[in-house]
């Protein structure tokens, strides 16, 4: 039916382009039905106008048949080799079709082979390694205190969000976890180690603290899987990574996980990496292409003012709010709170029960907004993220990639804005570098518009509240005076405690007016005293009735010009008094028999 069709609309076609081009005629020849066919109208054969096609569009009608390639079948996750219990968890989540990075990571994984992923955030990297784990885990059972597979996590909140993958996807297996963070009871840790943990995840910090107490053993671990490998092998993490690698045993899997993974880094993930599967599903350090990003230039006293009228102006659903510094995440939280805002405020120096709440208020939409530092830009998931705002432009163009990564996951649309100062010139273009892309700026309304400053990024230099450090003014050209009248005054500290406006120097007055006398300038009589000596000489004591006794230090110490006798055995003089008691004579051992009555 679709060659008749197909040949149908070639011979229409032949007969309309004839009557003006006589030159087809070998195409006429073919189809000779085309000439005895009464002319059709524009409307009789498909309902639409009839344009007519070039003749290249009918030589590639002409060809028979004509049908276009085969689109290859998306994979799904029952061709990746995972078990029926993990493909039913998955099935029940709604997944289907793995991503880019699942469809290479887990085969590899199942065979066995050393992995080293790198790829965007929002991929589902943790999955990668989360399901062919529970595969390989499922065929025995562990012992106490002795994990076999160990997870290397370098947040908290990372860890227990991959603690809660473990849950989801493993339910129909019997296997234990146990998570190792700082902030929970290390009793309760150690407990549940004894029973036997199949799949351990830990901080690096914690890890060595319970290891070091004798609460685990490592030798069984055959497994591991360091996440976020760029911020784990960063400076800092590497002297505990290594050593924890040194305790696992040499014929064990690694993984590595990353969204970006900088040269030097490879480089040092290769002494831990054997023969590895390098699987780049896109760049290093790339942004997702659902996310529409922004940079706003504003100054430096109005970036608040800027951010309250992002959120404002954009349809804002909840949002994440990026610091550089956990003092100004306490300090931008209450500005908001000050302005009717729905926000929380999430740091390092938080209690860990208070973080894990606070999170979970704004997963549960219970919080609008949430301002926090870099502690929640390594992996946390949160569904359905619309915007990112970095109030700070982050030091490290990479942590620029993770932060807003954290919104257009799945596919879904993102917006990420980045307010900047015009000393964060350098910063940004460090971004725009990594990211091989240029960032459009936003203007907002009702505030100035300010540019880029000239020169090098003083934000490294900037004092408090914004102005130029002490070090960085200009300093004042020196009075040319006499040594003698700049000669150092010794009671200068009292014009340092008077008020700041009171101080008044003498470069600062005016030529002709009347020199102000000051302390220093009373008579030499009075202030050219000798010195006051460092210390002052005692006058000699008189001599005493009787030689004082001082005692040596230690019984050995002794000079070699005194003689103190011969040293002293036992207790010497000071005998104790039941020692002196006379000895009672040792009645014979014969008499006792003889008295007996044998």
């Amino acid at each position: 039916m679709l060659n008749q069709s197909i040949a149908c609309e070639a011979d229409e076609t032949l007969h309309t382009d004839t009557q003006d081009e006589p030159e087809p005629h070998t195409i006429q020849a073919e189809s000779p039905k085309a000439e005895a066919a009464p002319e059709p109208s524009p409307e009789t054969a498909t309902g639409f106008v009839f344009v007519s096609p070039d003749p290249a569009e009918l030589a590639a009608i002409e060809e028979p048949p004509h049908i276009e390639a085969p689109i290859e079948p998306e994979t799904l996750f029952a061709d990746l080799g995972l078990s029926d219990p993990i493909l039913r968890a998955i099935a029940e989540k709604g997944y289907r079709h793995p991503t880019p990075i699942q469809a290479q990571a887990i085969p590899a994984v199942l065979s066995g082979r050393d992995v080293m992923g790198v790829a965007q955030t929002g991929t589902g990297k943790t999955a990668s390694f989360t399901l062919p784990m529970l595969d390989i885990l499922s065929g025995s059972r562990a012992r106490a205190r002795m994990p076999r597979s160990l997870i290397l996590e370098p947040t908290r909140e990372l860890a227990l969000q991959v603690a809660e993958n473990f849950v989801e996807y493993g339910k129909y297996l019997k296997l234990t976890h146990a998570l190792l963070i700082g902030g929970e009871s290390l009793n309760d840790q150690k407990d549940a180690l004894m029973k036997g943990v199949d799949v351990l995840i830990a901080t690096p910090g914690r890890l060595i603290d319970l290891f070091e107490r004798g609460g685990m053993m490592l030798t069984d671990a055959k497994l591991l899987v360091i996440d976020e490998a760029d911020r784990m092998l960063d400076m800092g993490f590497i002297p505990d990574v290594e050593r924890i690698v040194a305790m696992l045993p040499k014929t064990r899997q690694t993984l590595f996980f990353s969204a970006t993974m900088a040269p030097e880094i490879r480089r040092l993930s290769d002494a831990f990496l054997q023969n590895p599967r390098l699987i780049t599903v896109s760049k290093s350090a790339s942004v997702a292409t659902t996310i529409v990003a922004g940079v706003v230039l504003v100054a430096e006293q109005d970036k608040r003012e800027a951010l309250r009228r992002l959120i404002r102006s954009e349809d804002v659903q909840n949002a994440l709010i990026f610091c550089n510094r956990k003092r100004d995440v306490d300090i931008l939280f209450k500005s908001l709170t000050r302005h009717g805002f729905s926000v929380g405020a999430l740091h390092g120096d938080m209690s860990q029960p208070a973080r894990f709440a606070t999170l979970e208020k704004f997963k549960q939409n219970e919080l609008r907004l949430l301002v926090c530092s870099d502690v929640a830009a390594r992996g946390i998931d949160i569904g359905g993220l619309s915007h990112v705002f970095n109030f700070d432009v982050p030091h490290h163009a990479e942590d620029y990639v993770h932060r807003i990564g954290r919104t257009g996951r799945a596919g879904l649309k993102g917006h990420a804005f980045t307010l900047c100062s015009p000393e964060d010139r350098q910063a940004v273009e460090a971004i725009e570098k990594l990211t091989t892309g240029q960032i459009p700026r936003i203007v907002v309304p009702g505030l100035d518009v300010v540019e880029w400053a000239e020169g090098g990024d003083s934000r490294k230099r900037r004092g408090r509240g914004g102005k130029p450090a002490a070090a960085d003014k200009p300093r004042a050209k020196r009075d040319e005076t006499p040594a003698a009248e700049a000669a150092p005054q010794p009671r200068r500290g009292r014009e340092k405690s008077e008020g700041r406006g009171g101080k008044q120097h003498s470069r600062n007055r005016a030529p002709d007016a009347a020199p102000v006398p000051l302390v220093a300038e009373q008579p030499v009589e009075v202030q050219a005293e000798s010195p006051r000596p460092y210390r002052q000489q005692r006058s000699p004591e008189p001599a005493r009735a009787e030689p004082r006794f001082e005692r040596p230090q230690s019984r050995d110490f002794r000079r070699r010009d005194e003689d103190l006798g011969p040293s002293v055995q036992g207790f010497g003089d000071d005998v104790p008094a039941f020692m002196t008691l006379p000895r009672r004579a040792a009645q014979p051992v014969l008499d006792l028999v003889e008295d007996q009555d044998i």
